[in-house]
């Protein structure tokens, strides 16, 4: 019963394969796989988004699908999926999840708390 794999694994081990799909998506599934990442985006001029979140939360599940969605939208820029449990050194200031964090010319400029669709979209065209 223990290696019976339930319908939400599926579900989230096909986001997780499709969420990669797309050129402008990285997901850092390590410490030092987030630093190399915020370095770029810190050195880079391109708009960036990161989405903090866990597996164990219902409420990233549900946004995961939107926030991969939201990169064909806005292919210039930068979308992040970082995992608290597989990041725990670098993640250590994220109280909430999820968190959104955007940046802009390398610095961050906005952050949000929680989820929804619209509210994330609107955050991204304006720190676009």
């Amino acid at each position: 019963m223990g290696n019976q794999e339930s319908d939400s694994d599926r579900t989230n081990l096909n986001v997780e394969s499709n969420f990669n799909s797309s050129a402008n998506l990285k997901t850092a599934q390590t410490d030092q796989s987030f630093l190399n990442i915020l370095h770029q985006i810190k050195t880079s001029k391109s708009p960036a988004v990161i989405n903090y979140g866990a597996s164990w939360c219902h409420v990233c599940s549900q946004i995961l699908p939107v926030f991969h969605k939201l990169s064909s939208s806005f292919p210039g820029h930068t979308f992040v999926y970082t995992d608290i449990d597989e990041c725990p050194e670098t993640t250590q200031q994220i109280r909430y999840t999820p968190t959104f964090q955007f940046y802009r010319d390398g610095e961050k400029v906005d952050e949000m708390y929680g989820a929804g669709e619209e509210r994330l979209h609107d955050r991204l065209w304006l720190h676009s």
